[in-house]
This record gives structure tokens, sequence and C-alpha cells, in this order.
């Protein structure tokens, strides 16, 4: 549990929250490994629960459960102890004041860009154990022709790390990219595999969040991609025109059943348009403009970043890969892609040796 989480220590008001928090791969298919204390007594209280989920909200998807241990200390006046016989529910004073610290506080924690992330140092405190193992990621069902891969692997010829440098990048820098999937990197603790399309699909999403806040930078297209289109989607392009340009999209009748795209968002000029424009007219078609806009929004945006990630069996250089363990460095929640799924994961030399069986 503890090599999978993040440490929280935040105060404010009065009030102090610490503990662990698990990032999404440790999640859970049952809500059994959440531990809240309130003063040190173990509480079960919907309003701390809901402020957890709601921090979560963003990295951890469909009905997956966080696990955490998590110690709340607040004055003895602002909370009442006597509402359960069995004092395991709680009642604050000031629900509302309570619930944002939580939230914002593990959402701070669970955010925070890998370069300036605090690990658990220690173990989880005594008596609180987990006995699941955390989910390996399973390789992907990619194959890449033989002789073009090794042409590459040759290519991406191993670097000496540097030892100064090794210490202030938490993904180390890159050694090859197997099967056009995956990158290989070396840190200074051992080895370091990166899912590329997830990692990228994170930092699109994180950047696209950022952009819409302001105004998107836009990408006129030389040459405009024109598309076959349905009845629907022409009648979508044409109702949601307004959100679209809001989006940074121009799209214009080309046809009868085509659509001529002349601008996109600058963060998406090299991903798939087409594809791209298809899922944002489906969700536009479904949903509408105003709840896209609302209550949809980070969907729509998740949409986007996964059509314009780079893609699978797309050969990078090792400038571009090392680029990309940067960008993850610094960007909030990049442990997991949009959908929860781990972006990276590592292999110690003690993993290593032990996989050979050295010093046996």
């Amino acid at each position: 549990f503890a090599a999978q989480a993040r440490a929280v220590d935040a105060a404010a008001g009065g009030l102090h929250l610490a503990g662990c928090a698990a990032l999404p791969a440790y999640s859970r298919a049952r809500a059994d490994a959440q531990y809240l204390f309130v003063n040190g007594r173990f509480v079960r209280d919907r309003l701390l629960v809901h402020a957890v989920r709601e921090a979560y909200a963003d990295i951890l998807h469909g009905s997956r459960h966080p696990a955490y241990a998590l110690f709340l200390e607040i004055d003895p006046r602002g909370v009442d102890v006597n509402v359960h016989p069995a004092k395991t529910e709680v009642r604050f004073r000031d629900g509302r004041a309570v619930h944002q610290f939580v939230f914002h506080a593990l959402s701070r924690a669970l955010a925070a860009p890998l370069a300036h992330a605090d690990m658990p140092a220690t173990a989880v405190p005594a008596g609180l154990t987990f006995a699941a193992a955390a989910p390996r990621q399973q390789a992907l069902a990619v194959e890449q022709p033989i002789a073009a891969y090794f042409d590459f692997v040759r290519q991406a010829a191993p670097q000496t790390l540097p030892e100064s440098e090794a210490g202030a990048s938490p993904l180390g820098f890159a050694l090859a990219q197997l099967h056009g999937i995956y990158i290989l990197a070396q840190n200074a603790a051992g080895l370091v595999l990166v899912d590329m399309h997830a990692a990228h699909e994170r930092i699109l999403y994180e950047q696209l969040k950022t952009a819409l806040d302001e105004q998107p930078a836009v990408q006129p297209l030389l040459v405009p991609v024109v598309l076959s289109a349905s009845g629907e989607e022409m009648a979508a392009a044409e109702e949601h025109a307004e959100t679209l340009n809001r989006l940074g999209f121009e799209l214009a009748a080309a046809g009868p059943r085509e659509l001529a795209v002349r601008a996109v968002p600058a963060l998406l000029a090299n991903g798939r348009i087409p594809d791209l424009v298809r899922a944002l007219l489906a969700d536009l078609e479904k949903f509408g403009a105003s709840r896209v806009a609302a209550e949809r929004r980070n969907e729509l945006l998740a949409t986007m970043a996964c059509h314009g990630a780079v893609r699978a069996n797309r050969a990078l250089s090792l400038p571009e890969m090392n680029a990309l363990l940067r960008q993850m460095e610094e960007t909030e929640r990049a442990d997991q892609c949009n959908h929860g799924r781990p972006t990276w994961t590592r292999l110690s030399m003690e993993d290593l040796d032990r996989l050979f069986l050295r010093g046996r």
C-alpha cells in the first residue's frame, strides 16, 4: 500500500489532515480499504467519504474504490461524537468547511507532479494492513514489423545516466522504445516503464483543461481535412457551431454529406482529426452544448485528449521520449491516464536481482 500511495499532510484553520492516499493503480473493487480517523477515533462518516470521493473524481473512474488511511485532527468543540452508540459516526459543527478542507488537501496531494510529490517514507501506521497486491499493467496485443523494430533499437543506443541528473529526474532518461507502446527508461533506482499513449493522454488532458479556462490556441489547417458525415453529424456541427468555436474547432459544410475542418486546437493539431471531430460531435449530439459545457466538460476534454495523444506503433526518438518524461514529471496527476489506468511503473535493482536470482 505505502509504495502505491501519496503522503497527505495539510493544515488550515484549526484542521489537520495526515495519512496516506493510494494512487488509482491500487484501487479496489470494494470499499474495504478505507480508514478514516477523527481525533484518533475510527469513524464512518458520509461527509468525509464524499469529500474523499470528490478528490478522486478526476483520476478514478468506473466502479473502482480508492484506498486510504487518513487522520483528521479538529478542535473537539467542533465535532459531536455522540451521534451513534458505537461512536463510529460524528457530526461536525461546520460540515461544509471540513468537507472543503479534506477535499482540497487530498486533491493537492494526489495532483502533485512527480517532480514534487511526497511519497510515504514509512509503512502505514501499525494495525492498518492491506492484503491485496498492487495490480500490474498488462501488455497490449500490438505487434510491430521486426525489421523496423530492430532498426529503431540500433538507433536508440543506451547512454550513461549522470548520477546528478538521475536524482533530479524521478523518471530518469529514456533508453529505448518497446513495440511502439512502452518507453524504457533508467533512473537512479532501476528500470522505469512508461505507457507512452496513456502518459501523453494525461498531459494533453491537463493542458486542455488549463487552455479552456482561458482561450485555447487555435491552429488553422493549411489544407482543410474533409470527412464524410451523417445527417446527424451535419446537423450537430451547424447547431453547436458556437460551442465548437469556443473549443478551438472551425467546421464548415463542404457538401451535402461532407464536413471541412479548417482549424483545430493547437494542442491537438497532430492527432487523428477525423476521429476526434466525430467523437466530439457525438458527445454534443447526445448531451447538448449546455450539459457538455457544465457537467460533462472534463469528459469531453478527456475524449479530445485520447484522440489527440500519440498512438501506438509511432517510433519516437530519444529526445522525444525524454521530453515526454520531463512533461510527465511536471504534470499534475501524471501517474494515471484519464481512465484511471497507471501510466508508468518501475522495477528497482532489487526487483531485477530477485527475477534473476542474483545473490542466492
